[in-house]
């Protein structure tokens, strides 16, 4: 009753004559006077986790589970004839990341804070994130993604640093968001920005001047970096983050008292990726300007950096010209190149090694090597791949900085919030305890032939299909069969996650039907992916898709066996909607080139069977379920990576050689696809992938459709594949991110 008397206060109106946004701002004010009365998580040792990225998704129905009042609150609105769900709707997703690399980095806050470590989040206040999709004439158009404005869970804290860049001084504004761990402590996401930004600036879609740094400066995440101003904003960016951060870390250590000889005791600094690496000079150049020798904050800084790595893609290695640097922050020049020079002194024999290469390009992935204490990879596969392929020859020189730390998801969010009715049956069978230990979820397999309890898991993943279907038809007006075989693909989009495999397979079964070869059921195929605006190849994927969902879903032959649906602007929130109700879970990357994954972990969490390659953290799923619970196709990452070595595949060769894969190819051009499409990216698509198929689609074409259709049939056998529903979930508590960041906290940070 305090409770409800609290909210009617606030709302200062009776709970049945609000609306649900004023229901939601009443509920965001009662989230913050409470998140006040958390304590701040203290301890001798602090961490600092600088991200690019931090996909937080939206923060009411969160804040209310950790504050242990979500389902007070729901029953409260319940009482008075208001939906939790609706008024959860009101909230604007907050649109500070894009995919995996931000997804992570929340689910790291979370679990930093539940476990009662001392750790803050640092990054930027983007005003309009990456882009919102919007599919217009069957392609992917980007406009801004507003957040800002309203009632939100920021706080203005009026802390303002000094930030030098192109010569010029920025003062900063630091706005916080609070990171209450669940039943525990609470942390905070510290989030910097300029005064200046102007929004008006931005002309049609997304573009705008890239010149003006005073008002585009965190306009954006990743701008377009396809031209020379854009590469300069990145930079511009990236040191307006990290600048920020090293003033903020330095400013509390002085607080406090602390000697900064000593920072290496009392803090702990994780970059993750490659975007804050400047952070390691920034930090050098404050150290020093505090009186301590360069070499001497050398070794400092060095003590307190650790470096995660999140892909062998070379290309998201960065690599920045001196001379753009030399631009933006001059005054960190000679700081970068001492350190390049410490590096030529102790390993002049390989130029590998350099920070500053031949061509004067600035390697941030090497600097972060030379002067991180730990080396982390983000699955087990993927560190593996660092060691002996990717990052060799660092490996030879500080074997002992090298590690693993396997991903993992907050369990708060992947199903005690979007999947309430599976999480409250985990309660009624094995207790709450999994929601501070998820190795409890184990327990879960004495009910492997508890015919009632399978029953009942699949009774709610019926339910979960349901309520996507409706949101489907709410959103597009496409009808979806729950009956059907929920089959999602939903990622970022890029050539590497090989969502064209997937197509292929959609064009493969479409043909089958039109030649009257149906499947044992009917299959509903569910995209959701954003391409980066100048990523051609990626945009004309989601056109393809596109254009199969439109001719496919108006068939009358067809669409009774097949669906297909490509989420628009797939997010947090829709995520939350569509893993809950997936059966098979699309995990199909070119073997060797997904770090880690934690889409598959979520829908694992969620009973959905994995789909996929031996690659990433797929490979500790399998070890985990056993292999009559995962469907593994393709080539192995070694074989992949010799392939590459050798040049040993050509895509041509099995475009000519394979009538089923020449039929599918073609058909990306055949009449039916031009009659709706864009002729020339769809040209683009195939001739794509008979000419160049970088990451070898046409390699694991065959062994994907027989290894799919095996999966379908077996989804025929329902007491099977309960069965394998009902392990994965069990088997899935090694993949909370709990776990993770525990092992980071005994192996690096060293947090007390």
């Amino acid at each position: 009753m305090e409770l409800e008397n609290k909210l009617v206060s606030i709302l200062g109106k009776s709970v049945e004559d609000a609306s649900d946004e004023e229901l939601y701002t009443a509920l965001v004010k009662l989230v913050k006077e409470r998140a006040d009365a958390v304590p701040p998580i203290e301890g001798n040792k602090k961490l600092y986790y600088i991200s690019a990225e931090f996909l937080v998704g939206r923060q009411l129905g969160k804040n209310l589970i950790n504050l242990d009042i979500y389902d007070s609150v729901k029953n409260i609105l319940n009482t008075h004839g208001k939906s939790i769900h609706a008024v959860e709707r009101c909230e604007k997703e907050p649109s500070l990341g894009n995919g995996g690399l931000g997804r992570l980095a929340a689910c790291f806050l979370d679990s930093i804070a539940t476990l009662d470590m001392c750790g803050d989040g640092i990054g930027l206040n983007y005003h309009y994130g990456l882009f919102r999709q919007e599919f217009r004439n069957l392609k992917q158009y980007e406009v801004p993604d507003q957040w800002l404005g309203g009632a939100n869970m920021l706080k203005d804290t009026g802390v303002s640093f000094p930030v030098q860049l192109a010569g010029k001084t920025y003062m900063s504004h630091m706005y916080d968001m609070d990171v209450i761990g669940y039943k525990a402590g609470k942390n905070t996401l510290h989030l910097f920005d300029l005064d200046t930004i102007d929004e008006s600036i931005v002309d049609e879609g997304i573009s705008f001047n890239k010149k003006d740094i005073a008002k585009n400066l965190t306009l954006f995440l990743y701008p377009d970096d396809s031209d020379k101003d854009g590469q300069l904003l990145r930079i511009y960016q990236q040191y307006f983050m990290v600048s920020n951060a090293a003033q903020l870390i330095i400013s509390e250590e002085k607080k406090k008292g602390h000697d900064l000889s000593q920072l290496h005791h009392y803090v702990a600094v994780q970059i993750n990726d490659t975007h804050p690496s400047m952070v390691i000079p920034e930090l050098i150049r404050l150290l020093v300007e505090e009186g301590i020798t360069m070499r001497r904050a050398t070794d400092i800084v060095t003590g307190v950096c650790g470096y995660t790595n999140h892909t062998i893609l070379a290309e998201a290695l960065e690599k920045w010209p001196l001379e753009y640097l030399q631009e933006v922050v001059p005054h960190l020049i000679p700081y970068i190149e001492a350190l390049d020079y410490g590096v030529a002194c102790a390993y002049h024999a390989d130029p590998n090694l350099r920070i500053i290469d031949h061509d004067n390009r600035v390697h941030m992935a090497r600097m972060d090597m030379h002067l991180s204490h730990s080396i982390n990879g983000v699955a087990a596969l993927h560190t593996e791949i660092l060691k002996n392929q990717e990052l060799h020859p660092f490996f030879i020189h500080y074997p002992m900085k090298f590690n693993n730390k396997t991903n993992g998801i907050t369990f708060r969010r992947w199903i005690m919030h979007c999947n309430h009715d599976l999480s409250n049956l985990i309660d009624t069978l094995i207790g709450e305890n999994w929601k501070k230990d998820a190795g409890h979820l184990e327990n879960l397999m004495q009910y492997y032939n508890d015919e009632n309890v399978l029953s009942q898991m699949f009774d709610i993943k019926r339910h979960n299909k349901e309520r996507l279907a409706e949101f489907i038809k709410r959103d597009t007006g496409i009808e979806l069969n729950p009956d059907s075989v929920f089959d999602a693909q939903v990622k970022r989009m890029h050539e590497y996650k090989r969502q064209q495999l997937n197509a292929l397979w959609v064009i493969f079964k479409y043909m089958q039907i039109k030649n009257n070869i149906l499947p044992p059921r009917p299959i509903t195929v569910i995209f959701g992916a954003k391409a980066a605006p100048a990523y051609r190849m990626a945009k004309n994927i989601i056109h393809l898709i596109l254009c199969l969902q439109e001719l496919i879903n108006k068939d009358p032959q067809v669409s009774p066996w097949l669906k297909v649906i490509m989420m628009e602007n797939y997010n947090i929130a829709k995520a939350e909607i569509a893993i809950p109700a997936c059966d098979i879970s699309e995990q199909i990357s070119l073997a060797s080139k997904e770090a880690s994954g934690t889409g598959n972990m979520k829908f694992m969490l969620n009973g959905a069977v994995t789909l996929g390659t031996a690659d990433g953290a797929n490979v500790e799923i399998r070890q985990l379920v056993g292999g009559d619970n995962i469907y593994i196709f393709g080539r192995t990452s070694d074989e992949v990576i010799n392939l590459y070595a050798t040049n040993g595949y050509h895509a041509s060769d099995y475009y000519y050689g394979d009538e089923m894969i020449r039929n599918v190819i073609d058909f990306i051009t055949g009449p039916e696809l031009t009659a709706i499409g864009d002729a020339d990216m769809l040209n683009e698509v195939r001739d794509n992938l008979i000419n160049k198929d970088w990451f070898m689609t046409l390699l694991d074409l065959q062994s994907y459709v027989a290894v799919k259709e095996t999966a379908l049939v077996d989804y025929e056998n329902q007491a099977w594949w309960k069965r394998k529903s009902l392990v994965n979930v069990a088997k899935a508590g090694f993949f909370s991110s709990d776990r993770t960041i525990n092992d980071y906290n005994r192996d690096i940070w060293h947090l007390k």
